[in-house]
């Protein structure tokens, strides 16, 4: 732990660094001044207004991704202390010093501790996680959900592509191209809307294709580390059911 005395006491960071997308990780160390209550963001902003690593050495900004700060964006999600969440909310008074941050190995990095989330991206893309509307026009109230199943749709909602659910899949990796649990889970939030349903087929259809939902490897790791606490599995479960029932249609149908 860094000293204890009130107006000496430091923080400790060790931060996993890469000048570019081709460049080569390498760790840099980091000793700034402790304020209470303050978050790894906070900390990182305090390297920005003072660049100078623990040996006392000039050296750049440590760059990273955030908005909100308040747990909603999904920006600012990297490894902290071994453990993929959002830095927003990861408090230095709860953490382990030093306290090791790095980006999140699932996808590419651009810069330090910023990535690019195409993959999750383009797996929302695959599935159409969208409700399709003809112009932008008012086109009025649109239809009712029951309360019981808008209340665990709101559930599903909360999904902030944040990314750290393909971050502790063990199953999202260079090696396949699995679309992970979080667009398995808004197939089963837009399957269940009222003008969302008129697409239902062709979202099976592509979680039932090469990197769909035959990737999951039931590890339950989503779930845990899911930030908004959505019900991953059970969402992949549910999905389970209906590309099966949607299979025995197809070939019924042949």
């Amino acid at each position: 732990m860094a000293e204890t005395t009130a107006s000496n006491r430091t923080i400790k960071l060790v931060v996993t660094r890469q000048d570019g997308s081709d460049g080569k990780s390498y760790a840099e160390e980091f000793e700034i001044p402790y304020r209470p209550n303050m978050n790894v963001i906070g900390a990182l902003m305090e390297i920005q207004r003072n660049p100078v690593n623990a040996k006392g050495q000039k050296t750049s900004p440590v760059c990273w991704e955030s908005n909100c700060l308040e747990e909603v964006c999904g920006a600012c999600s990297m490894v902290i202390n071994g453990k993929p969440r959002q830095a927003c909310t990861a408090l230095i008074d709860k953490l382990e010093q030093p306290v090791r941050i790095a980006p999140m190995s699932t996808f590419p990095v651009i810069r330090d501790l910023v990535i690019n989330r195409g993959r999750m991206f383009n797996a929302l893309k695959k599935v159409k996680a969208w409700i399709p509307i003809d112009g932008t026009y008012d086109l009025g109230p649109g239809p009712r959900m029951a309360e019981s199943r808008r209340q665990w749709a709101y559930e599903l909602s909360k999904c902030m592509t944040c990314g750290v659910c393909l971050e502790s899949c063990p199953n999202v990796n260079e090696k396949t191209d699995f679309i992970g649990p979080a667009a398995i889970s808004q197939v089963r939030l837009f399957n269940a809307h009222p003008t969302g349903e008129m697409n239902k087929d062709e979202r099976l259809d592509a979680l039932m294709t090469d990197g769909g939902i035959e990737g999951c490897g039931n590890s339950q790791n989503c779930v845990r580390s899911c930030p908004k606490g959505i019900p991953l599995t059970t969402s992949i479960a549910a999905m389970n059911g209906e590309t099966t029932k949607r299979l025995f249609r197809k070939w019924l149908s042949v």
